[in-house]
């Protein structure tokens, strides 16, 4: 199968396309047939060598963790999936080696869903580390509900704008943060936008005087430093970015697949209370430009890799 790889730690010019073999189902896996992966910050992060303190690492890598396709093979005990269904992933497993920028992953069932109906493959790919990252924050780590005033750091990021279409949909009112170019775009999505930067304090509290029930940062350093202050007391942060965040009082949270989670993002998806914003496309063999884009951190919305098949 066509696949991108890389056999040793760098940029991106150490991502290699060609043939690699296609890879083994397990009993508890399916085959998918690619038909796009998105982009996350994560991929390129792994590639630099930055995960090797948490991750075993088995070259060559096939880098990707989000994925959408259609089931060609079952697994020999796997009853949920039959040859055909339209299926996304978030496929982590405890190593790097067998990524989704490929024409082909065994991915495990915990880490998969059925697609999304009314989302194209390419916006379905770009749902499941996102969306998973911010559902788990937002209902484990903060509990954000009805009548919570949020403040999202990041918001105009992947993972930040699914944050605050999900924490409106609980109930809440968002602020976030972020640079002033991506403001309108924050409006656009009911996000009462803040720019970073000194008297970021001063402008938050002068929309939230009493405080805010809950932060979510994906900054980390300073902006978490600064975050316990906008807090309202009993107030909850969580942090993606920092571990430090636990020195705060906070929640560390590192994303983990889970199907059910998965599955309900699916219904949101459907039922249009979030969308998957796609903001470039680009095909396999083009990956390390992707990732390029990724690195620079100013595009609105995912980036996708997609697959090209005749059939």
């Amino acid at each position: 199968m066509k696949a991108i790889s890389y056999r040793r730690y760098g940029g991106p010019e150490v991502l290699e396309y060609g043939e690699l073999p296609e890879p083994k189902v397990g009993p508890d896996h399916v085959l998918v047939k690619v038909r796009a992966a998105a982009v996350n910050p994560v991929d390129w992060k792994s590639r630099e060598g930055l995960l090797d303190g948490l991750f075993d690492t088995v070259f060559p890598v096939i880098p990707g963790w989000d994925v959408s396709g259609v089931v060609v093979q079952p697994g020999l005990a796997v009853p949920e999936f039959a040859v055909g269904d339209e299926v996304m992933g978030y496929v982590r497993e405890d190593f790097l080696c067998r990524g989704t920028f490929a024409e082909y992953v065994a991915a495990p069932v915990r880490a998969l869903a059925r697609k999304p109906r009314n989302l194209s493959f390419e916006e379905a790919a770009g749902l499941p580390l996102a969306g998973l990252t911010a559902y788990q924050v937002l209902t484990q780590a903060l509990g954000v509900g009805q009548g919570d005033t949020i403040l999202v750091h990041a918001a105009a990021g992947g993972v930040g704008s699914m944050a605050v279409q999900l924490a409106h949909h609980f109930g809440a009112r968002v602020i976030g943060t972020a640079s002033e170019p991506s403001h309108e775009h924050l409006r656009d999505l009911g996000v009462e936008p803040v720019a970073y930067g000194e008297g970021l304090v001063e402008r938050v509290r002068a929309l939230a005087p009493e405080g805010v029930q809950a932060v979510f940062d994906m900054i980390g350093g300073d902006t978490l430093a600064l975050s316990p202050e906008l807090l309202a007391p009993g107030g909850r942060l969580a942090s993606i970015a920092d571990p430090a965040v636990t020195t705060l009082g906070g929640r560390y949270v590192f994303v983990r697949p889970n199907t059910a989670d998965l599955y309900r993002l699916s219904e949101l998806a459907e039922e249009e209370v979030i969308e998957v914003r796609v903001a470039r496309s680009f095909p396999l063999e083009k990956t390390a430009d992707a990732q390029r884009l990724s690195q620079e951190g100013h595009t609105h919305g995912k980036i996708v890799v997609t697959v090209d098949w005749e059939s």
